[in-house]
């Protein structure tokens, strides 16, 4: 299986945690094959953003919780 990423982003209660304010209005940017994909969707809907301290987006290794160790 490929090592799949989420991309995910959306309104925290603080910038330093992943408190979503509001989970049923999270923007889902997509699933991406490889790690250097996600960063790159990333990246671009983090700047899209980058003068709202209050939008967080990350990336999810959905590998990681579909097989654990």
């Amino acid at each position: 299986m490929d090592k799949l990423h989420l991309v995910f982003g959306g309104r925290v209660a603080d910038p330093q945690t992943t408190d979503f304010i509001e989970p049923d209005k999270l923007d889902v940017i997509g699933i991406f094959p490889s790690y250097a994909l996600a960063e790159q969707a990333w990246r671009s809907a983090a700047q899209r953003t980058v003068d709202d301290a209050t939008m967080k987006y990350v990336v999810v290794h959905l590998h990681r919780l579909l097989e654990p160790k």
